[in-house]
């Protein structure tokens, strides 16, 4: 069975013998030669001064930028359930929050940002997602940080990177906290929790709050290369074998160009076989398919063609389906997954099968390598 959802993605065998070694004490130097190595790495990852690991999904992440980054109002970007998660942490942690709400095919409008820093002063940060998965859709998050910081400098943009970081570069000049999570491009288990974070974001977060998720203890742990409760050892040992994987295919600039390439590749065949993209601006992440018989086709896929794909939530429930794009892919898989989808579109009798989905993917796939 292909593993075609956004999250969790396959974990690569040669990382999963790295996380089947023997458990190694986390109070060990030789642990803290381990955790130095995945810091660095993660650094480099984020492009950005600092990097913090947590034990926890991606929202622990989450909940914790927020914590510490927002001492006033919350700006929250609601276009789908991860925006929504956002503004459902502010209500939970009482804090003040104006929420800008989208329909799930729509990133967010940079004028609405702009007016609502302008009637709301008192907003200190925003929250916003880079590629907001319910509906595999990408906000404009490089241009919304810079637009927010000519109004406000000192305002914190936080960025739920959990499936971007890793899929494309992101431009971190104006972001101040970046979170991703282990189960989605760096094709982990899921468990850890990653945060890169911008010098104001260190200086915000001063004498840090709360017990578990306080960064400014983490903080000081890490850059001893060790942490303030127990790590994720296995995660961790597992994230720095990633790494050597992603450096052997040919390093992060490669990783990121063939995630662009299937995701263009597989874009144009599905629209070659005459199915339709339901963002209007798509993230590189995975491609989502709107459609009549979306939850026909996922169990077509399932039960016929080995291919296990994610389908929608709440009223997109059974009317999209979503194609994972993050991580280390062979275009063959891709290419397969678009083949039987076309597959699908026959059995359901809604087109002659001819290999067009196959044919326009490897078209566009390889011309990208000319």
């Amino acid at each position: 069975m292909l593993l075609f959802t956004p999250g969790p993605t396959p974990v690569l065998e040669s990382v999963r013998q790295a996380m089947a070694t023997a458990t190694l004490h986390h109070r060990t130097p030789e642990f803290e030669a381990i955790f130095k190595e995945a810091r660095e790495n993660l650094i480099k990852l984020f492009n950005m001064p600092e990097a913090i690991m947590l034990a926890s999904s991606g929202t622990g992440a989450m909940q914790s930028a927020m914590l510490h980054l927002c001492k006033s109002k919350a700006l929250t970007i609601n276009s789908g359930k991860f925006g929504e998660r956002f503004s459902k942490i502010a209500d939970a942690l009482n804090i003040p929050k104006i929420e800008l709400k989208y329909e799930w095919d729509t990133p967010v409008k940079l004028d609405d940002v702009q007016e609502a820093l302008q009637t709301h002063p008192d907003i200190d940060a925003i929250f916003v997602q880079v590629s907001e998965s319910a509906g595999g859709l990408r906000h404009p998050v490089e241009a919304l940080a810079a637009l927010a910081k000519q109004i406000n400098p000192n305002i914190m943009i936080v960025a739920d990177g959990i499936t971007a970081v890793g899929v494309e570069p992101i431009d971190t000049t104006h972001i101040d906290a970046l979170i991703t999570g282990s189960q989605k491009a760096l094709m982990l288990p899921p468990g850890l929790a990653m945060m890169g974070l911008s010098h104001e974001a260190i200086a915000k977060i001063d004498k840090g709050v709360d017990y578990y998720f306080n960064l400014a203890l983490e903080l000081k742990n890490q850059r001893q290369n060790t942490t303030a409760f127990t790590p994720a050892t296995t995660l961790i040992m597992g994230l720095n074998a990633m790494f050597g994987e992603i450096e052997k295919a040919g390093g992060l600039d490669k990783f990121y160009a063939n995630s662009a390439k299937r995701a263009k590749a597989t874009q144009g065949a599905l629209e070659a076989i005459g199915l339709t993209i339901y963002p209007t601006a798509p993230a590189l992440s995975m491609s989502t398919v709107i459609d009549e018989n979306a939850n026909e086709i996922r169990k077509i896929l399932k039960n016929k063609y080995g291919v296990n794909m994610a389908g929608g939530q709440d009223h997109l429930k059974e009317k999209i389906f979503r194609i994972n794009q993050m991580g280390l892919i062979p275009a063959y898989e891709s290419a397969w997954v678009v083949n039987a989808v076309e597959l699908a579109l026959s059995d359901l009798g809604r087109r002659a099968y001819d290999g067009s989905a196959n044919r326009v993917f490897n078209e566009i796939y390889y011309k990208e390598n000319e």
